[in-house]
């Protein structure tokens, strides 16, 4: 372990708005860190307005200007926004350019200390955009000479998620559930320990570079998705789609309006699965046992 942020300091939190962010600031607020959101419309912030020790902040970080205003006065900054959809420009915008803005925002304002949330099995040769991008964006930021620590959660569960609550809700609705990808393994963790890792790494900076977030099971997408009915209202036979079946039905997805409920290039991501890759430390290291989805799942689901 290395130097200690002290608790009563300042943490720049990018994404504080989000699933994972509102975890990470009500965490870092028990901690008694002062945290800074900054968010396009305050009204986004509305879940996390409520702590004393934070303050929401109108900004575009995507704009060099913006990041150049808020990182002075801060000892630390946790990047969490990633987007899961979208085109090639898109994933670069958010994964590889803001990363950059930031490095050189940090630099400049000398707040070098940064927890950079990446995800599970990034890789520059992955066949999804999205862990292309990601691993593009973690290079970047390992050679702008930051003091870095990078989490790589798997898929990450709890109330609020759009995820177990997603599949227990089709179920609700459909008689069957047609699944893509129901053979893609992962190793689910609990929202709140990844929060909690966030706060661990701002107490003390670990030795370890990067920490694989991820929870005890190894689970395939049709496990997870019964997981889901089970303790959600319904439980729902799954027929698992051949690859070509799955493309298909994934592209049909991306063109209803809104934010598709899968992708092609989630589908990729799948192919390749989405566990610890033993060669890198855990969440032990922090000393956070995490949580299994069988022990959580049930508090959230079907309430």
């Amino acid at each position: 372990m290395n130097a200690m942020i002290h608790a009563n300091r300042r943490i720049l939190v990018l994404g504080g708005s989000g699933f994972l962010g509102r975890h990470v600031c009500e965490k870092l607020h028990r901690a008694g860190f002062a945290i800074t959101v900054p968010t396009r419309r305050a009204s986004n912030a509305k879940s996390v307005q409520h702590l004393p020790r934070l303050t929401v902040v109108e900004a575009n970080v995507h704009s060099e200007a913006a990041l150049a205003r808020l990182l002075p006065g801060h000892d630390a900054v946790v990047n969490l926004i990633a987007i899961l959809h979208g085109s090639e420009e898109a994933f670069e915008h958010t994964h590889v350019t803001l990363p950059t803005k930031l490095a050189k925002a940090s630099a400049e304002s000398g707040v070098t200390r940064l927890v950079h949330v990446s995800a599970l099995g990034v890789a520059l040769d992955s066949p999804a955009r999205y862990q292309r991008s990601k691993a593009r964006g973690e290079q970047l930021l390992r050679n702008a000479g930051l003091e870095l620590t990078v989490l790589r959660p798997s898929v990450i569960f709890g109330e609020g998620d759009r995820f177990l609550n997603l599949f227990a809700r089709l179920q609700s609705i459909f008689p069957v559930v047609p699944l893509a990808g129901a053979h893609a393994k992962f190793q689910p963790v609990w929202v709140e320990d990844v929060a909690q890792a966030v706060v661990e790494c701002l107490k003390v900076t670990p030795s370890q570079p990067v920490i694989e977030c991820v929870g005890p099971d190894v689970l395939t997408l049709a496990d997870l998705v019964r997981v889901a009915g089970r303790h959600g209202s319904h439980q729902r036979p799954i027929v698992a789609l051949p690859l070509a079946l799955g493309r298909l039905q994934a592209m049909v997805m991306e063109l209803a309006p809104g934010e598709p409920l899968m992708s092609r290039d989630n589908l990729a991501a799948m192919s390749v699965d989405n566990v610890a890759s033993g060669t890198l430390p855990g969440m032990g290291v922090l000393g956070i046992t995490p949580s299994s989805v069988h022990s959580i799942a049930p508090t959230y689901l079907g309430t």
